[in-house]
């Protein structure tokens, strides 16, 4: 599993012209499903997201976890981060989980965060999704489950 961590003031995703989820102070999160992953992989990446420390004190250190701001997550399935772009001009896209199977996890993930105590918003597995970032720093991280 590989998620895409973006530090933001807000963030929203639209379908259609239609605001599908969105948060304020908090992260906007894209998540790869790789086809080995499972509930472990899930579990260590929900708790890794919800106290991950980047988020600054009032010393300014990066010190504070999603949970102790009390900030949401908006929650993107994006297969796209697992492309493997060594070979050739064009991306292949091997490294993905099925699109049934990756759903289905997906969904988990957002269930797990959640019960960590994350408000969490998301957009919709496989859509067309068009994405309002207001970046706070920037601050990026890129996490991938142990193997």
């Amino acid at each position: 599993m590989k998620i895409v961590i973006q530090r933001v003031k807000e963030s929203s995703v639209s379908i259609s012209g239609q605001v599908v989820g969105k948060v304020g102070q908090g992260v906007y999160v894209l998540t790869g499903i790789e086809p080995t992953d499972t509930e472990k992989e899930l579990d260590w990446m929900a708790g890794k997201l919800a106290n991950l420390r980047i988020f600054e004190d009032e010393a300014g250190k990066m010190n504070l976890s999603l949970l102790d701001i009390r900030g949401g997550a908006l929650i993107i399935s994006q297969f796209t981060l697992l492309a493997d772009c060594v070979k050739g001009r064009r991306p292949s896209f091997i490294g993905a989980g099925n699109p049934e199977t990756a759903e289905k996890l997906y969904l988990k993930f957002l269930d797990k965060v959640a019960a960590l105590g994350v408000p969490v918003a998301h957009g919709v597995f496989g859509a067309d999704m068009q994405v309002y970032i207001h970046n706070d720093g920037p601050v990026t991280f890129v996490l991938e489950s142990p193997k």
